[in-house]
């Protein structure tokens, strides 16, 4: 079952660090939120596989978006 990855805080998607089918570990950064002029990094909230990244650098996301899938 994929588990869902939602940004901490709202913001612009400043950076896809992570790329979909990567098999990553706990606490390592997907992407990073641009927020209050700071790098906020969504990071794995376990180690699996990335799914999919649901946004795009540029994109608008909101506190609690979801922002990619991890199976």
């Amino acid at each position: 079952m994929a588990t869902k990855v939602e940004a901490e805080v709202g913001g612009t998607i400043w950076k896809l660090v992570a790329t979909p089918g990567e098999r990553i570990e706990a606490d390592t950064p997907i992407l990073l939120v641009e927020s209050m002029k700071m790098e906020i990094p969504v990071v794995a909230p376990r180690d699996g596989v990335l799914l999919s990244i649901l946004v795009a650098e540029g994109d608008l996301v909101a506190e609690g978006q979801i922002v990619a899938e991890l199976e």
